[in-house]
Order: structure tokens, then sequence, then C-alpha cells
């Protein structure tokens, strides 16, 4: 009897997730594959977007580039009658740094905020990268339309920026295209610097870097594959939760990973002929994406990008060899494919931008008895909590309970050796946080 009974709360539970927002439906369909193939051939005819190359032509190189982005963040704020604050965010990096700076250079990020109702400064970021490179990094002249590494990630960020400034959000919605990436992530790390001299609550960055690529160098093709790549844990974590989490667990579960988990289920519900991938590192291995300064700085971050690179197209100088065309050029980029992901995208700032925020103190208890207990510090504005638990070798949140009216529930029955656990806020319109591990122990 009872587990028929756990049975009925799980099915009745599931319903509770099942619940959809109409919106969100919309936004997503709303995304234009035709305007990202524009906005893409336009980034790639200003024939290079070098982060060292010209500042000054008004047609070619990095100037020339995020002038025109900045005005387009700027049309898209006049149609919505000036919801967008846009600005340059600056940061002088000087010759020699690393070897990829050959002079003085300053790297300039465009920033587009659609500014926050209730909670204005707390902060869902999407980004793309300006800049692109040959196979020398330090080669600013030669042609180097990237294509896909970056215009894909730049072309949806303000594709998502056109949809998304039609609607108002609680939490502050930041779409933003970022420098200097190819010569040492420095467009990242200027605006994390910035974000903390700011005092920005960041939720966390959606890092868009090569969305619009669907056939592999091995030769697989896929248009419904992607890669969310992810921190297990923050590395400006404190000696004394590293010492705690050896003991209670959550090497997985760190706030990047909990993104992560976000983007994932929320794509599995509204965009479901995409597969998303969870794969269980900071980065591909041994490279890196402009996710990688704000997870320095002890911010959520993730990499959202195509399933099946092509190295050729990658980082190439413009030639033919033995038959094969090398370069990250304009035919090459799949506009269908590149709108699902930058939907992906929008859909996760607009659920986020409608949540309240996370539960500050989750605390877990029960230890040598039969049930879990949990503990959580009440959130403002919240309808209702949701406490998750799962398997302690499952990617994903397996289980869950609507708690209402209440910071406290035990789980009867279930054992806190053999599950992780966490707890999210959900807003009135039905949007979740980000689910927080327990950080502390219920007394």
């Amino acid at each position: 009897m009872k587990k028929f009974l756990f049975t009925l709360l799980s099915l009745a539970t599931l319903t509770l997730c099942a619940q959809t927002d109409k919106r969100l439906y919309d936004i997503s369909e709303a995304i234009s594959a035709e305007r990202i193939q524009s906005d893409i051939k336009t980034l790639t005819e200003f024939g290079t977007r070098h982060t060292l190359s010209d500042t000054v032509s008004k047609k070619r190189g990095i100037g020339a580039a995020r002038r025109w982005i900045k005005a387009e963040f700027e049309q898209i704020s006049k149609d919505c009658g000036d919801c967008l604050e846009v600005f340059y965010q600056k940061t002088l990096v000087e010759k020699g740094t690393n070897e990829r700076i050959v002079h003085d250079v300053e790297v300039v990020n465009v920033v587009a905020i659609k500014r926050g109702t209730k909670y204005p400064n707390r902060y869902i970021l999407m980004s793309g990268d300006i800049d692109s490179r040959v196979s020398d990094p330090t080669d600013f002249t030669s042609d180097s339309p990237g294509a896909n590494d970056n215009a894909s990630g730049m072309a949806g960020t303000i594709e998502a920026a056109r949809i998304l400034s039609k609607y108002d959000f609680e939490q502050s919605v930041v779409f933003v295209g970022l420098s200097g990436e190819e010569q040492g992530l420095f467009g990242g790390k200027g605006l994390a610097e910035y974000a903390k001299t700011e005092g920005w609550d960041i939720i966390g960055i959606l890092n868009n870097d090569m969305i619009g690529n669907i056939k592999g160098v091995d030769g697989y093709i896929s248009n419904k594959d992607f890669r969310i790549f992810s921190e297990p844990v923050p590395v400006t974590e404190s000696e004394r939760n590293r010492r705690a989490r050896r003991f209670y667990g959550g090497e997985v579960d760190g706030h990047s990973r909990q993104l992560a988990r976000y983007v994932h289920r929320l794509t599995s519900t509204y965009i479901t002929d995409l597969n998303p991938m969870m794969i269980y590192r900071l980065d591909r291995f041994g490279r890196g994406g402009h996710h990688r300064p704000f997870n320095d700085a002890g911010f959520a971050g993730i990499r959202i990008m195509e399933a099946h690179e092509n190295y050729t197209q990658q980082h190439q100088d413009l030639r033919t060899e033995n038959g094969i065309k090398f370069g990250d050029t304009f035919e090459h980029v799949d506009f269908d494919y590149a709108a699902k992901l930058t939907a992906v995208n929008a859909i996760t700032l607009a659920s986020l931008g409608w949540a309240v925020p996370e539960p500050e103190r989750v605390a877990i208890g029960g230890i040598v008895e039969a049930s879990a207990k949990l503990q959580w510090s009440e959130v403002e504005g919240a309808e209702h909590y949701k406490v998750y638990w799962r398997d302690t070798t499952s990617p994903q949140w397996q289980h869950s309970r609507v708690v209402k009216d209440a910071t406290e529930l035990t789980l009867s029955g279930v054992v806190i050796d053999n599950f992780f656990f966490g707890v999210s806020a959900v807003s009135k319109s039905g949007h979740e946080s980000l689910v927080v591990f327990p950080n502390a122990i219920a007394r």
C-alpha cells in the first residue's frame, strides 16, 4: 500500500512538472533562421574580425563589426521603446600580455541589458564572440570570415535580443558580444571584472561558441545533437566547502552544473526535436571558451555548442589542399540548426527571467535515519518550492516533490545515503530558479 501511494504521489508530481508556459513555445517559434543567416552574412563581410585588426575602417575589421552590432542592439531598443541599455565595455590589454598580443589593444565588448522589473541587479547573460582568426593567431590582416566561429553565436545573440525585447522580465536579461576570445578570453575576463566592480548578482552566462555546424570532420551529420559543457563545482569555493563536499557529496552539483541541467530540462520539454548532451567538463579537451572567465570569477557559466565539429573549418587559412577546402566560410553554416540552438538560449533566458531567486540556504539532515530532512530559506515571491532527489550516479534529477506554505520537508522512507538532493523556488508564473544543492546541516 505504501509503495502504491508513493507511485500515485510520483505521478502527481510528474503532472505538475509537465505544465508548460505557452510563451516559451511562442519565443522558440519566433526565432528566425533567415535573420540569423543575414546577420552571419553581414559579419563575414567585414573581412576579418581579429581582435587586433582595423578599428577605423567603416567596412573592414573588428571596429566596423562592433559598431554594426551596437547599431543592431540600438535599433532593437528603439523598436521596443528604448527598452535596452546599450553600451561598450572596454579593457586595455598591453602588448606582451601573452604571445598573441603583438600590440596594445582595447578589447571592446558590446552589451545590451533588458532591465528586470523586480530584481534589476540579478542578471542572466547570453554571449557570442565578435572576433575571428585564421591559422596564425597573430595574423590580424588576412581574411578571416569566421562564419561559424563565431558569427553563428553572435548572430544568435542578436536574434534572441530581437525576440526577448518584446517581453518584460523580473530579472535582468543581458545580450553581449565579447571580443578577444581567440587572444586569451580577454573579453569575458573584462566583463566579469566589470560585473564584480558593479556588484552584479549573476545567475549565469550562456556562452554560445559555434552553433551552426552539423557535419563533423568524421562525416557524421546531425541537426539534433548539441553539447552543454559545464564545470562540476566552482573553482572559487572555500576550503571549508571543499572539505564538506568530501563527506556530504556534491562533486557534480555546483551552480554551473545546475545551470546545465536547467537548459537540458527546458530543451527536453519545449524543443523535443533536439538532443541536449550534458558534457561533464569545463570545455573541450585542452581548449577554452568565454564562459571560463566567469567561472574563474565564481559565477555560473556554461558553453552551448554544436556536437559535431569540422576542424578543417576552424582557425584555418582560406585555401584548398588535396581537394579539401579549408576555412570557416558562410556556406558551411546550417542556419536552421543555429536557429534551434538560439531558441534553446532564448527560452532559458526567459524562464530564468520570469523566475524568482533560488533559496540562499538549503540544509539537510537524516543521518542514521530512514528519512531525509530538508530545510531552506524562504524566497520572497515564491509560490511554492520543489525538492528534488536522484540516484548519486544519475546525471539528471529523477524525483521531485512540490512543497507549499512551508520551508521544510521530511521524505519518509528516502534514505539520505542513497541519493543527492536539491531545492528550487518556483514563481507564480510557474518558472523555477536554479536548483540549490544542500549547503548546510539541518539540526
